[in-house]
């Protein structure tokens, strides 16, 4: 039997849309589902010895869309004022959606969640949490001073807390002090904005022969947005 040539050719045009959509069986465009998800962005200001965050709906954030397995993000989009986002037009499989957390040295770590899109819904993705803020990825250290007021003999006339008292610390393995402070009227003090890693903190005592010490406290941060007390009080000798 004989076909004419446009039968021939619909053939062949219809084998080729059933080969295109064979081909087409992975994550990517081209389908009818949809993710959609909301990002929130956690913020840690400076000067907030307490660690205390907010957190606020992350506006004009981008947020990028892994397809399957791929190394590299196959689209991206960017929030609107309510901290939306939506990828329209994508097959069934298994996305990956990740926006950037920003630390206090500027670098940025994905925050990530995994979705699985169906054929012709919408999925919501869980929500995203970024954070961002000079304070984060980073820890306070603090503590106590009391002080001894002695005279030029070298005897106690009075004590308390040694407000105003001049503290250093310095991480260990390093030659100088990374910060400075001064205690308050309560006798505390705290070093923010800290890195993982050992420190020493420590001040210096009056002594009667006018040659100060050095009174020294170590302690090793081992996380980030935490608060680390020096478990014991440091004492010093001040010449009113």
């Amino acid at each position: 039997m004989k076909f004419s040539e446009p039968i021939t050719r619909l053939f062949q045009l219809v084998l080729l849309a059933i080969s295109v959509a064979a081909c087409n069986t992975g994550e990517g465009p081209g389908g009818t589902g949809s993710i959609e998800g909301t990002v929130f962005k956690v913020l840690h200001p400076d000067d907030n010895y307490n660690l205390e965050t907010d957190t606020v709906l992350a506006a004009k954030e981008d947020v990028f869309l892994v397809y399957g397995t791929q190394q590299f993000y196959g689209d991206d989009e960017e929030t609107d004022h309510t901290g939306f986002y939506r990828f329209d037009y994508l097959r069934p499989g298994t996305y990956t959606v990740y926006a950037y957390s920003t630390l206090a040295s500027g670098e940025r770590t994905a925050v990530s969640q995994t979705v699985e899109v169906q054929r012709g819904k919408t999925t919501t993705a869980p929500n995203i949490y970024i954070h961002d803020g000079k304070a984060y990825g980073t820890s306070i250290v603090k503590g106590h001073i009391w002080a001894y007021y002695i005279d030029k003999n070298g005897n106690v006339i009075s004590q308390g807390w040694a407000y105003g008292q001049r503290m250093y610390i310095q991480r260990q393995g390093e030659d100088f002090p990374c910060d400075d402070v001064r205690a308050g009227m309560d006798g505390v003090f705290a070093f923010q904005k800290l890195s993982p890693g050992d420190y020493t903190v420590f001040t210096l005592s009056e002594d009667e022969d006018e040659i100060p010490s050095v009174v020294s406290k170590t302690i090793s941060v081992a996380e980030s947005d935490q608060i680390y007390w020096i478990s014991d009080t440091m004492r010093v000798n001040v010449k009113p």
